[in-house]
């Protein structure tokens, strides 16, 4: 198979080294050391995209990272992976390709209408033409087409089978950049001792530097706070069979105490009409074909330049054979000129390229005016100057400046340890600064997002002046390349609509990341079941052996009920709950946090971080307790246990564990060192059984070796004891609102407890029960859960806890209850909601007045938790409601707009089951 626009020798590919691959269903063959790009340009094949708005023929335009045209599907299935640069894609056997954005094919695109119709697409145009009608629901009408236009390529539409990892490491200098200037920069660190690590995004190049840790394939995206860097390294990329155990691309975390970013300059075009024609690349990009991978992007060229870079690609190309026609250079003949031998139109500039799916020819004018000429080509190789890449640097808190010699934004000074070298820090040749040609047709400034000159002049006549609008309006860089090669030719074109100058202009944010990072990156081995741990109670094998079906919550693996054959998830909940409320069921509530607090200080700590007053609890009791976050807010609500004169129990919400125990950790670690307290996690050390209802004292008393009678062991009191022969801690304490009891033990011996409960509450009619009959009798009861209610935004009185904070002594987070803003008339406050007509309760409801008034409709409120109950046989839920407690007994309208549903509610308590509390203290 033949490569008819390869050259004969040269370039760093392997020609031992033959490889297969197709584009669009085509065989083609390239060389190890190609790109999927240089070896299409080897085999002539230079219309590889079209244009995401107009889709018109593209072809490939650089030879890097910013490249704006080539970007391919690749893959299938689920290794398909869209919009890959053709120009980075390391070539391997069996590669293939498909281009995107095209149908029926790439040659013969329907969508190409769109440029026919283009007067109608102006920047800005989906603003004005998708506004009718003027309803809420009147986008609707357009999104599904819009969503089907928008975007490139597929998505995998299977589950990605490939491995990704994440690595750290650290050093004492970071180059990025493996060109000349970063090689001399490492090996002058490493030469004085210093630890140096080199980021690359090519592949190796064989050259070895002493003492310097190499990354190549790798990619510096980011700079993070403290100097952290984060690197996108594709490991088997370029592998035709990857190892079975080596990770596709690996996701670098490096702090350095200095880095040094030699990561060149961009070169950008020059807008003129039809400067998007297949044929068209940068200069820069056609001598980077010729000498790294041996092949001519053409046979007959014309070179347009404003700088002296592009004489030696004009050089480069004659060298290997190409017919150069002219050198087009927008300055008056320089040296340069008169040393190349070629036929140079000084003076002058490109004003037009014809041809359809490829440059024929360009015409060519003088820039203060005369006749164009006609001169045939297939190639046009472009040079407007060279951006410095700055993107790290900025991310760094880099400061620019803008300098018109090199009519460009250079580094000018950071806060932070970071040099910039070579090309990178501005050591480029001087321009003549040239940012568009005014001529007839589709001047491209940016070409991956269709954004014309014109459009950048219609932003500016629409008001749209400020950089970050016009970026907004017209997207110009907004795509994956994120403007590399467009963005400072946007901005001089907006500089000259304004009348202003380009630095009064100044630049749009540089972000992370510099070039896309693959998703699966980002959390690296930690997705599906190990994304995090995932915990079971000792209870947990019982539960699977009994039919139970598992929720997650928090880290833990929780039954959610315990359906019987025939019998729905709801149904098996709901019977749980009514046994609950009639006779007596079991909770595994093993994975309610468990902190213990020792030391002299304990109770004074106690007394700092709860509302309520802890330091008066006496041994063998236990106290509900709230604590709250320093802004007030509430963190987490559970119970404080007295084992000791300075031993205490805490217990938090299965969520909330791990924050509960940071916060205390970090009180005691920063803001109160001198306190004399430790405290410990011990939830994975205990297993615990919740036993409630009417008959839980019949059931615990069947188990226990202590009298367990109302005198002897009343509400909120604590004892260790035997349970079936098991050391135990016992505590008589509710959360469902009826009689009920918690027994601790050892974790090992959890299932032994929990089959003995079970055994025990056999002739009293013991259920077990889930999560989500647990839920409902929560509500029933109306108790506080953090979270549904306690979101971050509501406070102790909010929740109808404002008597529990104690004001005879300070907490952390109370002196902010005293702002303005939470204590003012018109606070969301917990209220009980009822379903009238019978309606169920729509999920996460907001609460108005009228359903029928028309936007904006105010909100009074919203649904925080609802279900139905089977004890009182209709909807309930618990609601935040402006004023709530002031509106008992009115009647308001739940509605959810996305599920079209509306519910008229009644306003009352939050508890709607034994509010005297009767139950749980008999």
């Amino acid at each position: 198979m033949t490569q008819p626009f390869r050259l004969a020798q040269g370039g760093a590919v392997d020609r031992a080294r033959p490889l297969a691959f197709t584009f669009d269903g085509a065989r083609f063959e390239g060389y190890a050391g190609d790109t999927l790009a240089s070896a299409l340009l080897a085999n002539g094949v230079h219309l590889v995209a079209r244009s995401f708005k107009y889709h018109r023929p593209r072809g490939i335009y650089t030879a890097g990272a910013e490249e704006p045209n080539a970007l391919v599907q690749l893959g299938m299935g689920a290794r398909s992976e869209p919009n890959v640069r053709a120009t980075t894609l390391e070539l391997f056997d069996g590669l293939s390709a498909e281009s995107q954005n095209r149908w029926p094919s790439l040659r013969f695109d329907a969508g190409a209408l769109n440029d026919a119709f283009s007067p109608l697409m102006p920047a800005g145009f989906y603003y004005k033409t998708f506004m009718w009608p003027a309803t809420p629901r009147g986008w609707l009408r357009y999104e599904h087409l819009i969503r089907r236009m928008a975007g490139m390529g597929r998505a995998a539409s299977e589950p990605d089978p490939d491995a990704y990892e994440h690595q750290y490491a650290h050093c004492d200098v970071l180059v990025v950049g493996g060109g000349p200037a970063g090689i001399e920069a490492a090996r002058f660190a490493a030469q004085a001792g210093r630890r140096v690590i080199l980021c690359d995004e090519g592949p190796p190049s064989g050259r070895d530097i002493a003492d310097v840790t190499l990354l190549s394939r790798t990619t510096a995206f980011g700079i993070y706070d403290d100097l952290m860097v984060g690197a996108l390294e594709r490991v088997t990329d370029h592998l035709a069979s990857p190892p079975e155990r080596e990770p596709r691309r690996r996701l670098w975390k490096i702090r350095a105490r200095e880095v040094v970013l030699a990561t060149g300059a961009i070169e950008r075009g020059i807008a003129y009409a039809g400067n998007d024609r297949p044929g068209t690349m940068l200069a820069g990009a056609a001598k980077t074909y010729l000498e790294r991978y041996a092949v001519r992007p053409g046979s007959r060229a014309v070179v347009f330049t404003n700088n002296d870079s592009a004489y030696a690609a004009a050089q480069a190309l004659m060298s290997a054979g190409v017919d150069v026609a002219a050198v087009v250079d927008a300055r008056p003949e320089g040296e340069a000129a008169r040393r190349c031998g070629l036929r140079v139109i000084a003076s002058s500039a490109i004003v037009n390229a014809n041809g359809r799916l490829r440059v024929s020819s360009v015409d060519v004018a003088p820039l203060d005016g005369g006749r164009a000429r006609c001169i045939d080509c297939d190639l046009v190789c472009v040079s407007g100057g060279f951006n410095p890449a700055v993107h790290l640097w900025s991310q760094a808190r880099g400061t620019l400046r803008y300098d018109e010699r090199l009519a460009a934004f250079l580094p000018d000074a950071c806060p932070l340890p970071v040099r910039i070298v070579g090309a990178a820090a501005g050591e480029l040749d001087a321009v003549r600064a040239l940012w568009s040609v005014r001529s007839k047709g589709k001047r491209f400034v940016d070409l991956m997002n269709d954004v014309t000159a014109d459009d950048v002049a219609l932003a500016a006549r629409e008001g749209y002046t400020a950089v970050e609008h016009l970026k907004r309006y017209t997207t110009l860089g907004m795509g994956p390349d994120q403007g590399k090669t467009s963005g400072v030719v946007g901005l001089a074109l907006l500089a000259e609509a304004r009348g202003v100058s380009i630095p009064d202009v100044g630049t749009t944010t540089f972000r992370p990341p510099y070039t896309p990072v693959t998703l699966g990156a980002v959390p690296g081995s930690e997705q599906g079941a190990h994304l995090a741990p995932t915990r079971r109670s000792a209870m947990h094998d019982w539960h699977a052996e009994r039919g139970a079906r598992f929720v997650t919550a928090g880290l833990w693996l929780r039954p959610h009920s315990y359906p019987r054959a025939g019998e729905s998830e709801d149904d098996a909940a709901n019977r749980e709950a009514r046994n609950v409320r009639a006779n007596v069921g079991v909770v595994d509530v093993s994975t309610l946090g468990k902190i213990e607090i020792a030391g002299r200080d304990a109770a004074a700590f106690l007394n700092r971080i709860y509302v309520n007053t802890i330091d008066s609890l006496a041994t063998g009791r236990c106290r509900y307790g709230v604590m709250l976050r320093d802004d007030g807010m509430v963190l987490d609500d559970g119970t404080v246990t007295r084992l000791g004169p300075s031993h205490y129990l805490l217990t938090t919400t299965t969520v909330n564990a791990v924050k509960v125990m940071q916060h205390i950790e970090y009180l005691l670690q920063v803001v109160w060192p001198e306190l004399a307290v430790f405290a410990t996690s011990v939830t994975e050390q205990w297993a615990a059984a919740a036993i409630s209802g009417p008959r839980a004292r019949d059931v615990v008393a069947a188990l226990v070796d202590i009298d367990v009678s109302n005198a002897a062991f009343p509400f909120l009191a604590v004892a260790s004891c035997r349970a079936a022969s098991l050391p135990a801690r016992l505590f008589r304490m509710s959360y469902s609102g009826e009689l009920a009891y918690e027994l601790h033990v050892r974790a090992d011996r959890g299932r032994e407890l929990w089959e003995a409960i079970v055994k025990a509450g056999e002739p009293f009619g013991l259920m077990p029960y889930g999560t989500e009959a647990m839920g409902t009798l929560r509500i029933e009861k109306g108790h506080i859960v953090v979270g549904p209610e306690a979101d971050g935004r509501t406070t102790a009185d909010d929740l109808g806890l404002g008597k529990l904070v104690s004001g005879a002594k300070w907490c952390v987070g109370k002196p902010l209850l005293a702002r303005p803003a939470l204590t003012e008339a018109g606070r969301w406050q917990l209220v009980g909601l009822t379903a009238l007509d019978g309606a169920p309760m729509p999920r996460a409801a907001k609460l108005v007045a009228d359903p029928a008034r028309a936007t904006p409709n105010p909100m009074l409120g919203h649904v925080t938790s609802w279900c139905y109950s089977p004890n009182l046989e209709k909807w309930i839920a618990l609601a935040l409601l402006a004023d709530g407690r002031r509106r008992h007994g009115e009647t308001l309208w739940a509605v959810s707009p996305l599920a079209g549903a509306r519910v008229r509610v009644k306003v009352g308590p939050s508890c709607f089951i034994d509010p005297e509390g009767a139950r749980l203290r008999g």
